[in-house]
């Protein structure tokens, strides 16, 4: 399941929205930089302890879970972030029916701070922030990204 190219309206319409909430100026830097400014914006909202506007969370995660699945492709490990996005990743035996034996679930905040660096993979785990399945569902040699 390769990730979904992201729509630059949608992105563009989610981090006005989040900087808005933020009460920031719109964005006004190049549409190739809008994938990372959209989660810096989030950043931002969690770090202040706010709650991220809905579409920005979602937009932030897609980005981070496509920019996984580029990174490891394959289809050997799900990795779940509830209500936003899933993508298969990493070589090995291919999924195809069924529950998935390398299942990765985590809520996109812990997403967004493993993906980033801000947050190690064994110190989520421990936490219960993750929650992985199956031999092959440990993420740490492919974070940061």
């Amino acid at each position: 399941m390769p990730p979904r190219k992201q729509d630059p309206e949608k992105l563009r319409a989610a981090l006005d929205g989040q900087l808005v909430a933020l009460d920031e100026p719109p964005y006004d830097g190049p549409a190739s930089a809008l994938p990372d400014a959209l989660v810096a914006a989030v950043l931002a909202a969690y770090d202040r302890g706010l709650r991220p506007e809905r579409d920005a969370a979602r937009q932030a995660v897609s980005h981070l879970l496509g920019r996984l699945a580029a990174t490891a492709p394959g289809r050997t490990v799900e990795v779940r972030v509830p209500p936003y996005a899933a993508v298969q990743a990493i070589e090995g035996p291919r999924h195809t029916r069924g529950t998935p034996p390398n299942v990765v679930e985590t809520d996109a905040r812990t997403w967004i701070l493993l993906a980033l660096g801000r947050l190690s993979w064994d110190d989520a785990v421990a936490a219960g922030a993750v929650s992985a399945s199956g031999s092959r569902a440990d993420l740490s040699p492919y974070l940061p990204l």
